[in-house]
């Protein structure tokens, strides 16, 4: 049996700079918080898959806080890497295809203490990187995983995905007895101690539901903080039906193997 683990989620909406004196609500004051930024290098790490319309975006909204951003080109056969090599960011062609595939060969190269992760397609905030890791590093914790539900804006995800993400976190949290909210949000921010230590190995979408599940197995003190979630730039690449059987498969297989 798995035992319930360590669990609390967040909703806290509050920007880094909102509060005068400028403290956070763990008491930690932003000029200190500041240096823990310094003293703990900041990686961020985007997949990308044909994603020419979007990164552009994702990477001018990127927060000087961030010290390195690896790029990993999943095989595109547009102009994403060559965006992403005329930002000057850090990039890297993995001809093996795969969400994980992409996730493992970027986690392989990162350099940073603090690794955060979001897709190349603009649905996920740079902008709340700062807040995020407030609530991190001010609440001593291993592992947040941004939390896209409830949507701020309900038109962003049509309804069949909203489906299946529901059906996904349902059933992560039956089999594994945690309080997860979405347990396929692509992104997160973790220590990289957290990573090296319960590392997730599926090679496809089911690798978001996976490092998860493994961090909180693992005893990582982990938080779900929501986000907004925003419109998606060029076309989906998801097989809906296919990806959302892979992923619960998966889950059965993992359950099973614990």
């Amino acid at each position: 049996m798995v035992g319930t683990p360590l669990f609390t989620c967040s909703s806290a909406s509050k920007s880094l700079f909102s509060e005068v004196p400028q403290w956070t609500e763990s008491g930690i004051s932003l000029p200190e918080l500041n240096s823990l930024y310094r003293n703990q290098k900041i990686s961020l790490v985007i997949p990308c898959y044909n994603e020419e319309e979007g990164l552009p975006v994702v990477l001018k909204e990127v927060p000087d806080l961030v010290d390195e951003i690896i790029v990993v080109d999943n095989n595109s056969t547009d102009q994403t890497g060559n965006i992403a090599r005329d930002s000057g960011v850090k990039v890297i062609r993995e001809m093996k295809k795969g969400y994980g595939q992409a996730f493992q060969t970027g986690f392989a190269l990162v350099t940073g203490d603090i690794i955060i992760t979001m897709d190349g397609d603009g649905t996920y905030p740079p902008p709340e990187i700062p807040r995020l890791l407030e609530i991190l590093f001010g609440d001593e914790l291993d592992f947040i995983s941004a939390c896209r539900f409830p949507l701020t804006d309900k038109g962003v995800m049509d309804p069949v995905s909203k489906f299946g993400n529901r059906i996904l976190t349902i059933a992560t949290r039956i089999l594994f007895g945690n309080g997860l909210k979405d347990s396929q949000s692509g992104m997160w921010i973790l220590r990289k101690d957290v990573w090296e230590k319960s590392p997730a190995r599926n090679k496809g979408m089911a690798f978001s539901e996976e490092i998860k599940i493994r961090a909180i197995l693992g005893g990582a003190k982990f938080r779900e903080v929501h986000i907004p979630y925003r419109e998606r730039f060029g076309k989906k690449k998801i097989r809906k039906f296919r990806d959302g059987m892979k992923n619960l498969i998966f889950l059965l297989k993992l359950r099973i193997g614990n």
